[in-house]
């Protein structure tokens, strides 16, 4: 190479490190990416590195996982040295198992342990060209492993165009600039590759070339081709047309000197993703050119060493093979590769997409089929690009209609709902009436952007009604979106005479609706009427995840969530969370984060939770997810009001409440209730407590389809006791068990127990009950309700019996109260403690724990922000900024603000200590 001695440099420094590492070499077409990614190879070879390629090309660049398959295809035999759990990742991706994808962090994880692995024995060397047209969910994968190669001996390099956008962009990955050659090594090349030329012409090529290597090769001939007496520049109409432009004229004038067989055949290998310089990949499925020699001879291919095939000699040569045919001709060639491709769902569909002109319904069957398996395996984009096309080569207006609602189905769940209700309104108008599939997304639109959760229901169910005679077939499976969707939207209402509405019509449907909607609509209307066996009815629809869409398994959560199984189903959610918030569901990874965020609150992770929490509401204000940021205001403040901070609490439950109640979003409203309630339980303000509670559900009955209703057993039962209403919190315990609770979640059971045990007539009774919910098997996974259980078990035994006994529970109920943060609560047990003899010490303040929200606001005042304009921006009033500071000062150690961002580098860097 010339002219490349500071590239060559970098490269060796890049190979020699000991230390894993990643490196982007950007620089325009031509420029010498592919030429230095070939010297680093050949030089890798030579240093013993294990050396493994591949290309991205844009045929290929809306399949997914198509450049991972790639460049892992020939570690396969190594995938067998791991664990299970990683062995099935790779079968989801490479299609050899059933299961769901992947989220972008158990794959990434999986291929690095794969790549440490296959290292083991010799260091390894992965190189990525054209990277630009990689798929995006191989791209999130490959930036999230080249983040994390510190340790091992395996490098991985990219090459991208410039001016071309990629999701490499956003990796922050060290980068190699790559730029044109400087006029001295410009002119060795020229003189070098073409000696000879007159200085005129000399002149041109070096002014044309702009020091382009690739410009330099290539444009002598053509400009030595220019009519006799004629400016070679005019005469081949170059001047002035930027250098790309030029380079694409000078293959062409070779494209079109071929004759027709060749050409047909350089046209299916650019239209199925043939790459440029590199041989496909063991076990590829792109095309195969034959009898192309012709081409070869003109400088259009050249031969793979390793393979044997043709490959084009530069990108620019596939593009311009395809920019030269007509549109007849290319359609011909779509046409041939969707048979060559008859085994593969989604490059047949992509090749019959782009061959079909009218109407044709088996193809759009085909690419029905194929953006189901693209929702399956995580791209939201591919789906809904497929069933755009299907809809519009669907041969009635019905299928059409209902095409373009199943794309607009998907949208809405990828964040887009702009697009999601514009696909709507295009099904609308192939019918002169509603179609039902325009109803389930103009519906759901309404729904998550405004909360309408009354005339939605009233359209949805007509809907329903309207489809109620329909043969089961593809028009049952609208039937189940519009079920499904029904059912999340009554949810939300909490309305007892909507519930009832909507079961009468699941019943009169009988076996048009599924076991899995059945399942959804006991758990989400009412546990307490309908949760008995839900337990293993959700068993059961979990044991079979191959078939299930994205949003089933969401759907399925929530369910495991109102029977308080979530922590059995969080794994598997966190796998998935990231896949469907970056990969196009973002509506499901909303609901998963919601998921994760309660059950890192039930078990007591709450820094964690607040996190997650804060998450989702940056994800669903950056969407306008209107309802969704109101459903994570309300567990941010759920939250607040478990730790004491009944001022940030009642803020963010008023900015709930004037949002819902008008609506008539009563799930929300509900917790609203709930946060009330438990800010005046932490603040001992049991007469407002109880107020708040019966608010809920009076005592001795649980309100019908108000989900707090039992959730909220032990806050009632507590502000009864405390407010002299014993009688009332008896008849509410005993209700409790009456109705069959501890059988239908362990947390039911743990405070039913609790609820007994408080309100017992005698100490045997009381002791009998407490035993229960102690030792209940899941008690412990609900550390918050088992420390009130035993603190007023502590306080019972204080007033009853001799203070002794009272220790054991309180010292516990402190001990849990304090590791929490669940300030109130810890206080009291403390206080109980001391009146039962025993000397207590204040918990010490622990300098480092911030919550997010703390953290959040000593930043922005670090940053010279006022309390005000901290309060606009977060949206707290500056009498709540100003009493988080209050509380931020003591917990890093400071007394002013002027030390604020001196303390909180010293608490980040003794947590990344």
């Amino acid at each position: 190479m010339i002219g490349r001695e500071n590239e060559q440099a970098r490269l060796s420094e890049f190979l020699a490190s000991g230390e894993g590492q990643a490196l982007v070499l950007r620089g325009e077409a031509g420029i010498g990416k592919s030429l230095l990614l070939d010297h680093l190879a050949g030089a890798a070879t030579e240093a013993g590195h294990e050396v493994i390629r591949a290309t991205g090309t844009e045929a290929e660049s809306r399949l997914p996982f198509a450049g991972l398959h790639q460049l892992l295809y020939p570690l396969l035999p190594d995938i067998e040295g791991l664990d299970p759990v990683h062995r099935t990742v790779f079968d989801a991706v490479f299609g050899y198992g059933e299961g769901n994808p992947p989220s972008v962090m158990s794959l990434g994880i999986a291929v690095l342990d794969l790549l440490a692995l296959a290292a083991s024995d010799r260091p390894l060397l992965l190189c990525l060209d054209d990277g630009q047209w990689l798929d995006a969910s191989s791209i999130e994968v490959y930036g999230f492993v080249a983040r994390r190669l510190a340790g091992s001996s395996v490098k991985l390099t990219v090459g991208l165009r410039s001016g071309v956008p990629s999701g490499f962009d956003t990796a922050a990955l060290p980068e190699l600039p790559v730029g044109a050659l400087t006029d001295t090594a410009a002119g060795q090349l020229l003189d070098l590759r073409h000696p000879g030329l007159g200085p005129h012409l000399r002149h041109l090529v070096l002014q044309q070339a702009s020091g382009n290597p690739l410009a330099l090769l290539e444009l002598p001939p053509h400009l030595n081709g220019a009519p006799s007496g004629a400016p070679a520049d005019s005469a081949l109409g170059l001047h002035g047309v930027p250098l790309p432009r030029r380079l694409h004229l000078i293959y062409g004038t070779r494209v079109r000197g071929l004759d027709d067989q060749v050409r047909e055949e350089l046209l299916r290998g650019a239209l199925d993703g043939v790459a440029a310089g590199a041989a496909p990949a063991p076990g590829s499925r792109r095309y195969r050119m034959r009898d192309v020699e012709a081409a070869a001879a003109a400088g259009l291919l050249e031969v793979a060493p390793s393979s044997g095939d043709f490959v084009f000699s530069h990108p620019l040569v596939r593009s311009t093979v395809v920019q030269l045919a007509t549109p007849n001709q290319r359609r011909a060639a779509h046409a041939a590769l969707a048979r060559t491709h008859r085994d593969d769902a989604e490059r047949r569909a992509t090749h019959l997409a782009a061959a079909t002109v009218d109407p044709d319904e088996q193809v759009a069957a085909a690419l029905e089929t194929a953006a189901d398996s693209a929702v399956r395996r995580g791209s939201a984009a591919a789906a809904v690009a497929w069933l755009t096309r299907a809809a519009e080569l669907s041969e009635t207006q019905e299928d059409r209609a209902r095409r373009l609602g199943d794309a607009a189905f998907v949208t809405g769940h990828a964040g887009d709902l702009d697009q999601a209700r514009r696909l709507a309104v295009q099904g609308q108008l192939c019918h002169v009436l509603e179609s039902p599939a325009s109803v389930v997304t103009s519906a759901y639109v309404s729904f998550i952007e405004d909360g309408d959760v009354r005339a939605s229901h009233h359209r949805v169910t007509a809907a329903i009604e309207n489809l109620r005679d329909e043969r089961p077939g593809r028009a049952s499976a609208v039937l189940v979106q519009l079920v499904n969707l029904l059912l999340a939207m009554d949810q939300y209402a909490g309305d007892q005479a909507q519930w009832e509405q909507t079961r009468a019509l699941l019943d009169s449907l009988g076996d048009l609706v599924p076991t899995r909607s059945r399942v959804y609509a006991d758990a989400w209307s009412d546990v307490t009427l309908h949760g008995k066996g839900l337990h293993e009815r959700l068993e059961r629809e979990f044991a079979d995840r191959t078939a299930m869409e994205p949003w089933d398994i969401t759907r399925l959560s929530v369910a495991a969530y109102h029977v308080d199984a979530l922590s059995q189903y969080r794994p598997h959610l966190q796998r998935t969370v990231d896949r469907e918030s970056r990969t196009g569901f973002v509506r499901n990874g909303m609901t998963m984060l919601h998921l994760i965020m309660l059950d890192q609150t039930a078990v007591g992770e709450w820094p964690e939770a607040e996190r997650t929490a804060q998450r989702s509401l940056e994800l669903a204000e950056a969407r306008d997810y209107t309802l969704f940021a109101h459903h994570s205001r309300i567990y941010l403040a759920l939250l607040a009001a478990l730790r004491g901070e009944s001022e940030r609490a009642r803020e963010l439950q008023a900015a709930v409440e004037s949002w819902a109640r008008p609506r008539g979003v009563g799930f929300l409203t509900h917790i609203a209730d709930a946060v009330g309630t438990l800010s005046a339980l932490g603040e001992g303000d049991h007469e407002a407590a109880y107020l708040h509670a019966i608010g809920l559900t009076p005592p001795g009955v649980f309100t019908p389809y108000i989900h707090q209703s039992s959730r909220s057993l032990l806050d009632l039962v507590e502000a009864a006791m405390h407010t002299g209403r014993s009688e009332q919190a008896r008849r509410h315990a005993v209700a409790a068990h009456e109705a069959g609770l501890p059988a239908i979640s362990p947390r039911l059971a743990l405070i039913t127990y609790g609820a007994l045990a408080m309100t017992a007539p005698d100490d045997a009774e009381a002791a009998d009950m407490y035993h229960r919910a102690e030792s209940h098997p899941g008690s412990a996974r609900f550390p918050f309700e088992l420390s009130r259980i035993r603190l007023a078990h502590g306080i019972r035994l204080r007033h009853g019996r001799s203070p002794m006994d009272a220790r054991p529970s309180l010292v516990r109920a402190a001990e849990t109260f304090e590791r929490l943060g669940a300030a109130p609560w810890a206080e009291r047990a403390r206080a109980e403690l001391r009146a039962s003899g025993l000397v207590t010490r204040p918990a010490a303040p622990r300098p480092a724990e911030l919550t997010w929200h703390e953290r959040r606001i000593a930043e922005l005042a670090a940053g010279g922000l006022t309390n005000k304009e901290i309060g606009e921006r977060l949206r707290l009033s500056p009498r709540t900024v100003s009493s988080h500071l209050y509380r931020v000062f003591p917990k890093l150690g400071i007394t002013s603000r002027a030390a604020l961002r001196d303390a909180l580098l010293r608490t980040e860097n003794n947590q990344n200590a």
